[in-house]
């Protein structure tokens, strides 16, 4: 069997543990390139790894430069893990290069980025997937399973929060603010909707149409805003698709509350299942007028998917999100090997993506109602009306 041959640009710790599980999970991958423009990820020791990832993956050549490792790396595949508002460009770079990507999300940071992008997944030979985990979680899962089985009836309701506890001085700030990236700190909390819209949106053959949002101002502490950043602590969204389902999300940046950090609440016509995730101990719940029992019933809330439970490698809670990052790239490499379409597609990804800006500009204009469009829709623009 032929091994893809696959490369990573961005190597800070999601990076670097999405490679490492790409090379340990996978005997017909190589992992042969990797892209930074910080060479300290790479040859020197960080979490949460024991040794520098140079000593871990030797074979690997190490570029500062993207362009020259997408010239000279030979790669069936590129795997982009920069800043989460930087990562269009990149995908862009190795389409146009016919290379496949899978990309992490958002997917675009502004309009125009979703224009550029997808025009050029339009114009290339190759796939572009988008690295959306929390579609692969066992909630997520188990809610289409129970959509689809019509246990959910239609879905007329739903609800999402992501709440990152973030309390100045705690090693929580640390990891999340002064590791994970500046982009942490200048970014709107609902710009970052997509782990809580995709889920949703993975259970409706309809995109979103309208936004209200309003944000809270800045109450943190004021270390938190270094660079005169005006961002809200927390943002609330009310999103409509065209059918009329309701979709309210709140998503925080900073607050010292120890929970979180993902909910879930679905309702539909004949049911209803949730994910509730509070003080680290998660349960789902469901409840259908088509089961026999039909009393609100409880099942694991962990976040490995169901069918890779028993997956060893997948249950590798630091290195890959108890499992759903195995998931992710176990389907992406199985697509690119027999030829099937990209596991999540662009358009998915910018689905669960766009909403978030609109959201962004609704909250700049005081809760204004606006309408949501996308590069397939003939009253696209890169202009928000």
């Amino acid at each position: 069997m032929k091994k893809l041959r696959v490369g990573v640009v961005g190597t800070g710790f999601r990076g670097r543990t999405m490679f490492w599980l790409t090379a340990n999970g996978f005997d017909f991958v190589e992992t042969v390139a990797a892209c930074d423009i910080h060479p300290y990820n790479w040859f020197e020791k960080q979490r949460p790894f024991s040794k520098p990832m140079s000593e871990l993956l030797p074979n690997t050549v190490f570029y500062e430069d993207y362009g020259e490792m997408l010239e000279k790396a030979k790669l069936d595949a590129v795997i982009v893990e920069t800043g989460a508002d930087i990562h269009a460009d990149f995908c862009l770079k190795a389409l146009e290069k016919n290379i496949n990507v899978l990309t992490d999300i958002p997917v675009v940071a502004n309009l125009e980025e979703a224009e550029r992008l997808w025009k050029a997944s339009l114009n290339s030979k190759a796939m572009i997937s988008v690295g959306a985990n929390a579609n692969e979680r066992r909630y997520a899962v188990l809610l289409e399973e129970f959509y689809k089985s019509g246990r959910l009836g239609k879905p007329y309701y739903m609800e999402a929060e992501y709440i990152h506890w973030a309390e100045p001085g705690t090693n929580q700030y640390k990891r999340l603010f002064l590791e994970g990236g500046e982009w942490r700190k200048t970014l709107c909390p609902i710009r970052y909707c997509t782990h809580s819209l995709g889920p949703l949106l993975n259970i409706l053959d309809e995109d979103i149409r309208k936004v209200s949002c309003m944000g809270t101002g800045q109450h943190a502490d004021a270390s938190e805003y270094e660079g005169g950043f005006t961002i809200d602590d927390m943002s609330l969204a009310q999103f409509q698709t065209k059918s009329g389902i309701v979709i309210r999300l709140m998503r925080n940046g900073r607050c010292c509350a120890d929970i979180g950090m993902h909910n879930y609440r679905v309702f539909g016509t004949e049911g209803y299942m949730e994910l509730i995730n509070r003080l680290k101990k998660p349960v789902i719940r469901f409840n259908s007028r088509k089961d026999e029992n039909k009393s609100l019933q409880e099942v694991s809330g962990e976040m490995t998917p169901p069918k890779y439970v028993d997956n060893v490698k997948a249950q590798t809670q630091e290195t890959g999100h108890g499992g759903i990052d195995f998931a992710l790239l176990d389907k992406f490499f199985n697509a690119l090997l027999n030829g099937e379409p990209a596991p999540i597609s662009l358009k998915k990804g910018l689905a669960m993506t766009l909403p978030g800006i609109y959201a962004e500009e609704s909250s700049k204009r005081g809760g204004e109602l606006l309408n949501v469009y996308y590069p397939w829709d003939k009253e696209w623009s890169t202009t928000i009306r």
